[in-house]
């Protein structure tokens, strides 16, 4: 059988790689070195054209599955590695291969924990794993192998967004089963709870963190998030702004309804409300439809914080939406991303360096107790925060074998703690 690779090809080079040796014995010069989790296949990461793809070997049968469900999850919107294509026909009987695109500023859960993860930090990651596993079930996924291992973490404002980066045992389904669905979590709580013990006994744990707490509290997170999407509410047919609320805290965490099922209960004067269809990124979805800007959730909500201070600023109330955003635009976020020195804006995300820089004026305005305004923020950012952060865009290392350092905490100390959520300040 000769070589075959089936997908989306967008780097013709891809058919140029030594395919016919095992992959565990590629030459360096195809290969670049960036952070992994433990996985029972040989993966590699190889270079083509300024891009980067994750390379696994793995049974015909399983590449081929594998490549078919993250394909319907990217159909899905679902938050999970972007497949590229699979390999067959490989000389000497060698397995297949799965080619996917690598999450650019991700990290496996080793690199973001070892050796200096605190409580606060083991939070949000576990906030980040409830809300990709709720995200996952609602779209009629069952994982059937959830992990640390099997997600990749990536920065999202002062939180993590979590993304799936195994499908090998998942299954899609019109609707997941309530045996199912529980049967993940047993799977996630077991899992999780090894996966921690193994960080205990290298050393690379907190003193503070217990495997056992950890792996229960997952569980006790992703049940939280769930009810608070699926289940019913019942209300009194004059207290309609519980349903408003409902939504509310239902955005809160991410989540948009996009329909209500409501129906009356037989024999009273009151109402059940369950939330039917709900989808991620509310204010993801509105700042991409305003501005263009594709970004992570809390990031999203951020920047829309801004805008709309920015509206009551210049006095802006009673204009259209969309114009407000393109002088936000324009005006505001463009010009303070250019104002980055070109050496370090490849730091971080755009989005990303707009939060911190919108912490950092915060800090600074509390300090000073009046508003610095955000060019003094800037300047003060780049000099006293940005220069001392490591590069967390994971595209590689100029020299083979070295691994870009894993990310510092936003809130260690000598950094900014991050402020609450409000409007922006009035004034430029």
């Amino acid at each position: 059988m000769p070589l075959q690779i089936t997908g989306a090809l967008g780097d013709p080079d891809l058919i140029r790689l030594p395919w016919e040796t095992p992959l565990a014995d590629w030459p360096q010069q195809y290969l670049v070195d960036l952070p992994r989790g433990i996985s029972r296949h040989v993966v590699r990461f190889a270079r083509l054209s300024g891009k980067v793809y994750a390379i696994k070997e793995i049974s015909e049968r399983y590449a081929k599955r594998e490549y078919q469900l993250l394909w319907d999850l990217a159909r899905l919107d679902a938050p999970a590695v972007a497949p590229v294509a699979y390999v067959t026909g490989r000389e000497d009987d060698l397995d297949a291969a799965l080619i996917t695109r690598h999450l650019q500023y991700s990290l496996p859960y080793r690199a973001v924990m070892s050796g200096t993860l605190r409580p606060d930090t083991l939070n949000r990651l576990l906030d980040a794993l409830a809300v990709l596993l709720v995200r996952l079930h609602l779209n009629g996924f069952y994982w059937g192998d959830c992990s640390l291992s099997n997600t990749l973490f990536r920065r999202d404002a002062g939180a993590f967004a979590a993304y799936l980066v195994d499908a090998e045992t998942g299954e899609m389904h019109p609707m997941i089963s309530e045996g199912q669905r529980l049967g993940d979590i047993d799977v996630a709580h077991t899992n999780i709870f090894g996966e921690m013990l193994d960080l205990e006994a290298g050393g690379l744990l907190h003193p503070s963190i217990d495997p056992m707490d950890t792996a229960e509290d997952i569980v006790t997170r992703y049940h939280r998030l769930w009810d608070e999407i699926t289940q019913s509410e019942i209300i009194e047919e004059v207290d309609w702004h519980r349903v408003e609320q409902r939504i509310r805290r239902l955005n809160l965490l991410g989540f948009d309804v996009a329909e209500m099922m409501v129906r009356r209960k037989v024999g009273t004067g009151r109402l059940i409300v369950r939330p039917k269809v709900v989808d991620a990124g509310h204010h993801q979805r509105r700042l991409l439809r305003l501005t263009g800007l594709d970004v992570e959730e809390n990031q999203a909500r951020r920047l829309l914080n801004d805008l709309d201070g920015f509206r009551v600023a210049k006095g802006l109330r009673h204009e259209e939406e969309a114009i407000v955003a393109h002088r936000w635009l324009a005006e505001v976020f463009q010009p303070t991303v250019a104002a980055i020195p070109a050496e370090l804006r490849g730091k971080l995300e755009p989005a990303q360096l707009f939060h911190e820089i919108l912490d950092h004026r915060w800090y600074l305005s509390e300090r000073a107790g009046a508003d610095v305004g955000l060019a003094a923020a800037v300047t003060s950012y780049v000099e006293n925060v940005l220069v001392h952060k490591p590069d967390e865009r994971a595209l590689l290392p100029e020299e083979p074998g070295e691994l870009p350092p894993p990310p510092d905490e936003p809130d260690k100390p000598g950094e900014l703690a991050p402020p609450p959520e409000e409007p922006a300040r009035q004034g430029r």
